[in-house]
């Protein structure tokens, strides 16, 4: 396992529409590997790999560079910024965080009202992101306005920890995750000739990988994603959707996606003879680029390849070394069956 690279993957910034600095560390770490190497109007990267076969079919193996975060839509005279989410970013873990602003990368804190001036009907009630405050320590517009603009871009800020056993936490696992395993992937020889595309705009509204599906038009595509863990205390059995070292996730369908039952069937065999450790999604949530492989362009036949994470579009991801490694595993495995 190359956890320095993980690390690296994990921290840079790149929301939505900026992933200018996820993209140089992928580029400047396959470039050396692939047959073909190209970035497209959008920003995304696209590589072609030669394998030991051609299977006389367009496979993809797909994942996306960019992370939930914040846009900052307004400054104000007392030296405060104020901030639209980007993507699903859940606003009961915003207050109190640290973030990330910007070109100069300026740290700021996302605040709300403070607890002491709330009226009893707002408290324990988490205000709209929009309502939130941040502060950089600034005294007026002038001083702020120097250090950050209307338009700037924010992540949280970087965190990237092993702990606990085989444990990682850090923001942006998904699905730096899934960068992480295709990079690694393009190291290898492979069973058949592949693409990989590293995508832009997953978080918001699969706007990298809807124009990939016309351009490259794939027969055949492999999501590789970080997908929810709650396999905590309070959820109730059978509700966990999947758990944390039980390995890669495969599933029948999502909020967006209903997969190909043959590359699912196809799939579990190869696991199973390779003793590759891996779980089924139990619940329906969620959706990711598959939705755009299958319903444009004609479509394509689609599989998702999970990492299980915990509290995923929060400041601390948690996800296991084991698991990454065996989704990587499955990934490999999948290609060996078409």
């Amino acid at each position: 396992m190359n956890i320095e690279l993980l690390k690296k993957l994990c921290n840079a910034f790149g929301p939505s529409g900026i992933e200018d600095e996820v993209r140089d560390i992928i580029i400047e770490e396959i470039k050396d590997y692939c047959t073909d190497l190209k970035i497209d109007k959008v920003g995304n990267v696209i590589a072609f790999k030669k394998g030991k076969k051609d299977t006389g079919k367009k496979v993809l193996v797909s994942a996306h560079m960019d992370e939930i975060g914040f846009m900052i839509r307004t400054l104000s005279e007392e030296g405060y910024a104020y901030c639209e989410e980007i993507g699903g970013v859940e606003k009961a873990v915003v207050g109190g965080k640290r973030i990330v602003i910007g070109d100069k990368r300026q740290f700021g804190v996302v605040c709300a009202k403070a607890i002491h001036l709330q009226k009893a009907e707002e408290r324990g009630v988490c205000i709209p992101i929009h309502e939130m405050y941040i502060d950089l320590g600034c005294e007026s517009l002038e001083e702020i306005s120097s250090l950050i603009s209307i338009g700037d871009e924010a992540v949280f800020a970087p965190n990237f920890e092993e702990f606990g056993s085989g444990m990682i936490k850090s923001k942006a696992l998904d699905d730096r995750a899934g960068c992480y395993i295709l990079t690694e992937l393009i190291k290898k020889d492979l069973p058949c000739d592949t693409y990989f595309a590293f995508v832009t705009c997953e978080e918001n509204g699969l706007r990298g990988a809807i124009p990939l599906s016309f351009n490259l038009q794939p027969d055949v595509a492999i999501v590789v994603e970080a997908t929810t863990a709650a396999d905590l205390p309070d959820t109730p059995a059978g509700e966990e959707c999947c758990k944390v070292r039980d390995g890669a996730v495969i599933s029948h369908m999502d909020r967006s996606t209903i997969y190909d039952k043959e590359l699912f069937q196809n799939g579990i065999k190869a696991f199973e003879d390779k003793n590759i450790k891996y779980q089924v999604k139990n619940f329906v949530a969620g959706g990711n680029d598959a939705r755009a492989y299958q319903q444009f362009a004609g479509g394509s036949k689609v599989t998702a390849l999970s990492v299980p994470v915990r509290y995923i579009h929060s400041p601390c991801c948690v996800a296991s070394i084991e698991d990454i490694e065996n989704t990587q595993k499955a990934v490999f495995a999948m290609l060996e069956t078409i």
